[in-house]
Parts: structure tokens; C-alpha cells; sequence
């Protein structure tokens, strides 16, 4: 059996030039090419090849050389600089030019609203391409650790605690400085205490001043590291971090729009994201979707006001479990008598109001105690009594609208396309935590991970050459 051998001192003649080096079908032209159609003045980055001092990197290279790098889940600004080095495709995306990581990490913080800003003009040219419909959106989120540590998040309990600790630590150097200094003078132990308190009263001012911004701001926690991060909870545990939340457009599964916010769930971002969505579609959708996290009635019916079709479960849609045969469901309210019929045809009437709930008791509880239900539908002395919120009338709409067959249908092509790029950006990049700070960075990195997305979307419903040629066009 034979081998092929290598040879590193073979001579060869060599391409004239980089760009041989580089297929026409080379997904880094894809790249090269949608940076190359991009309007800078409206991303907010003014280029002026006049400017006096010492000369700075291409800007329209570095941006290409970010986007470049997060499709393929190289993130880090060393490992760029390790690239535009020795990767070939690399090499030709930035036509020789090799900055350091310091220049690339300067480029990516002084620029943050301008690569949030590359999705939209990305979603611009799909929908020039005919790529995105907008007629049928999907939303959804998930959650991204931060750039910051659990253990820097503080509560007011923590601070509380803390101080508490520290006063004690304090008062026990003290007494024993006394107690140094009575038995032995010019004690060496001194100036190490000395040391220490000094620290203690450093920490204990800091603690303070975050116990201060708590009330000030009256949040529940504050991170030190990164002050706009909130303390979320996922499958992985609890951590410091952002949630991550996007939209998606049925047509391809490309995204529409991206966003990062401070809380840790999802109840009030659906009316927010749609907005969004449509914003920089410059149009109303015909169908949002969500699932059950998003169910929060008055936000659902914002967007169903518009006439736009909402599909969303509610959580007891979502839990899909059977239910009581004198679950509140099975009351027939009636809206003329502002009353309820249980399933035995017995009336609730509304007597009390507890904050913005109206509160329904049976008529006559001597009817639920002689019941052959009771014990059953409640066991109650007072008799059975069901509460209604003042959007209620809406949500049993929305759960109507959710239970029929093409909002099904809708729902089920749900995580076909929104929990895809989420899967991608997670497992097949290596996204776990945001490598900026606050929310600007956050949401800079967000934008730069979507419009990746959808570039290699692009390419895989265009080819290379054909989408290459279409941003040229």
C-alpha cells in the first residue's frame, strides 16, 4: 500500500495575488459582499478618507472581519487577531490588513449602536430579495449569561448581612489592638490590623453605596460588574445575565428583529418585540405567535386591538392537563346579570372586589352545602366562589382564537423556525455568555449573531455566487 507524503521545501509557483487563493463560491464573499451594500451614514458611521492624523483600519473591513468571525463562533478579539494571521479566508476578507486585538476590541466597543443597526439593513435586503413576507411572525427568547459573576449580584438582605459581618470584624480589631497595646507596646501584629481595618472600612462604604442605589433605583438587585444585568433563572441554574428575545419571519425562518432586555421572563415583551418587528418592516403583520411565557392578557390584547391575529396558549392551554369537571371554565358567566351559573345551575353573584378582581359567591350557600358535589367543587362552609378579571372576556376570546385549527397549524411551525437560530447561535457557535457589558453591549453582540444568522440563511436559499451578485445589484 502506498502513501502520499508531504513536502514542506517543495518549491511551487504560487497565485499572483490573494484573491486566487479565494473560490468564487467562498461563503467569505457572501460576507465581503453585504458589508460592501451596506449604507454606513444610516448605521451611523461616517467614513472620511480625509481625516487628518495618524491613519486607522478600514471601518468597513473591521465590520466585516466581526461578522465574519461570530458566523463561525470566533468571538473573541485574540483569537481574531490569531486569524487574520493564518486563515486564508481571513487573510482575503481583510485584504492582508492585520489588526490587533486590541484595535478589534476598541473597534467593537466605540461601535455598538452602529452593529446593532446591521440587522435591520440586513432584514432591508431580504425583503428586497423576496425572502422575508412579514405577514406571520414567530416570537421567542431565551437567556444568555453575562459578562459578570452571580456572586457580584447584591440584595438588600445581602448588604444587610454584610454590614452586619463587618461591624463585628471591625469591633474585634479594635478591641484587640487594645488589648495588643496594654501588654505590649510597638506590637509588629499592629500594623497588620491596621491594614485590615483600613480594608473593612473601604468595604463597608462600598456596601453602603450599593445598599443606596437599591433604594434609589428600587430594584431587587444590582450586579457590580455589570450594573444593567438581572439576576436569571434557567435549566442551568441561576446567573448573572440578559434576555435575549427575537422575531422571526415564517417565509425562510429569517429574523426580523433582535433585542436584549433586564428581566427574567417573557409575560411583558410580545406587544413590545412585535412593534419592533413591525418597525422595521414598515408594516403590520397579519399573525404573531408565541408560546405560553408570553401570556399575559393586556399585553396580547395591544397587538389584538391592531388586528393583528394573535396565537398565543395560555398557561392553562400550555399545561394541557385534563380538567375538574367544576373547573371555572365549565361556569357560564352571564353578562347581563353580571353573574355566574355553576354546572348545576346554581347563580354566583358578585359581592366583594379585592384590587382589580370581581369576586362571585353562590347565591345561597345552604344549595352548595346539600350539594351532591360538594367536597368535590369546593369545601367551603361559605359555598363555591369563582373570581373574574376585567380583561377576562379577552383572554377566553384569545383561547378561542387559540384552539382553532389553523392557529394550530401555526403554532406548530412555531419551533420549526424561531427556536432554530437559538439552537445555532447556542450549540453550533458556542454562544453561552455575552462577551460586552451592559445592555448596549448586549444588545450590539445580538444584533451581530442575528444578521449572521441570516446571511448563511441567505446563502443556503441563494448560493454564494447568486447572493454576491444580488447585493451587488
Amino acid at each position: 500500500m502506498a502513501y502520499r507524503y508531504g513536502d514542506r521545501q517543495q518549491l511551487g509557483l504560487f497565485p499572483s495575488s490573494i484573491d486566487d487563493y479565494v473560490p468564487p463560491d467562498a461563503p467569505v464573499r457572501a460576507y465581503d459582499a453585504f458589508v460592501e451594500a451596506l449604507n454606513f451614514r444610516e448605521l451611523g458611521l461616517a467614513l472620511d478618507e480625509n481625516k487628518v492624523g495618524n491613519p486607522e483600519y478600514d471601518p468597513k473591513a473591521m465590520l466585516k472581519l466581526l461578522l465574519y468571525g461570530y458566523s463561525y463562533g470566533v468571538r473573541s478579539s485574540r483569537k481574531l487577531e490569531r486569524e487574520v494571521h493564518y486563515n486564508m479566508s481571513f487573510i482575503w476578507l481583510m485584504g492582508g490588513l492585520r489588526p490587533d486585538h486590541k484595535t478589534i476590541a476598541e473597534y467593537r466597543r466605540a461601535n455598538k449602536p452602529m452593529l446593532r443597526k446591521t440587522l435591520k439593513q440586513c432584514v432591508r435586503l431580504c425583503l428586497k430579495l423576496n425572502l422575508i413576507e412579514g405577514h406571520t411572525l414567530f416570537i421567542d427568547g431565551t437567556k444568555i449569561r453575562a459578562n459578570a459573576s452571580i456572586k457580584n449580584s447584591w440584595t438588600e438582605d445581602k448588604c444587610r448581612r454584610a454590614l452586619e459581618h463587618m461591624d463585628r470584624r471591625i469591633e474585634e480589631i479594635l478591641e484587640e489592638c487594645e488589648r495588643i497595646d496594654e501588654e505590649e507596646d510597638k506590637q509588629p501584629s499592629l500594623v497588620k490590623m491596621g491594614e485590615e481595618l483600613g480594608n473593612q472600612d473601604v468595604l463597608k462604604a462600598k456596601v453602603q453605596e450599593i445598599l443606596a442605589t437599591l433604594k434609589t433605583t428600587e430594584a431587587k438587585s444590582v450586579n457590580t460588574t455589570d450594573g444593567e444585568c438581572t439576576r436569571i433563572n434557567s435549566v442551568h441554574g441561576s446567573h448573572a445575565g440578559y434576555n435575549a428575545q427575537m422575531v422571526v419571519d415564517e417565509k425562510n425562518g429569517l429574523i426580523v428583529s433582535s433585542d436584549v432586555v433586564s428581566e427574567n421572563n417573557d409575560l411583558y415583551q410580545f406587544a413590545v418585540q412585535v412593534g419592533n418587528a413591525e418597525e422595521v418592516l414598515g408594516k403590520t403583520c397579519q399573525t404573531a405567535c408565541a408560546d405560553s411565557g408570553y401570556a399575559t392578557t393586556g399585553e396580547l390584547e395591544k397587538v389584538d386591538e391592531r388586528g393583528v391575529k394573535v396565537v398565543v396558549p395560555s398557561q392553562r392551554q400550555a399545561g394541557d392537563r385534563e380538567r375538574n369537571p367544576f373547573d371555572k371554565t365549565h361556569f357560564r358567566y352571564d353578562r347581563e346579570g353580571d353573574l355566574y351559573i355553576c354546572p348545576e345551575g346554581k347563580r354566583l353573584i358578585f359581592y366583594a372586589k379585592q384590587q382589580k378582581q370581581r369576586l362571585y359567591r353562590i347565591q345561597d350557600k345552604a344549595e352548595c352545602l346539600k350539594c351532591p358535589h360538594y367536597g368535590t367543587c369546593t369545601k367551603s362552609k361559605q359555598g363555591r366562589q369563582v373570581t373574574r378579571m376585567p380583561n377576562e372576556e379577552a383572554r377566553d376570546r384569545l383561547e378561542r382564537q387559540y384552539q382553532e385549527s389553523s392557529s394550530r397549524a401555526i403554532y406548530k411551525l412555531r419551533k420549526e423556525r424561531v427556536e432554530l437560530p437559538f439552537g445555532h447561535m447556542k450549540r453550533n457557535l458556542g454562544v453561552q455568555a455575552f462577551l460586552l457589558r451592559g445592555l448596549e453591549g448586549a444588545r450590539a453582540e445580538m444584533g451581530l449573531l442575528t444578521c449572521c444568522f441570516n446571511i448563511r440563511r441567505m446563502m443556503s436559499l441563494r448560493g454564494v455566487p447568486r447572493l454576491v451578485k444580488d447585493m451587488a445589484g
